[in-house]
C-alpha cells in the first residue's frame, strides 16, 4: 500500500467516526426530548383527569 492510498483510508474511517459520534449524540439529545414530553403529556393528562373527576362529582 501506499502512503496516499493509507492516508485516504484514515480519513474515510475519521469522517465515518465524527459521523456516527455526531449520530449517537443526536440521537441522546431527541431521546431526552422525548422523555420529558412524556412526562408533560402525563401530567398534563393527570390533571386532566383529575379536574374532570372534581367538577363531575360535584
Amino acid at each position: 500500500m501506499t502512503v496516499n492510498t493509507l492516508l485516504i483510508i484514515a480519513g474515510v474511517v475519521a469522517i465515518v467516526l465524527l459521523l456516527v459520534g455526531g449520530f449517537s449524540q443526536a440521537v441522546s439529545w431527541l431521546l431526552w426530548v422525548g422523555v420529558v414530553l412524556l412526562i408533560v403529556a402525563a401530567i398534563g393528562w393527570l390533571l386532566s383527569f383529575m379536574s374532570g373527576r372534581r367538577s363531575h362529582g360535584v
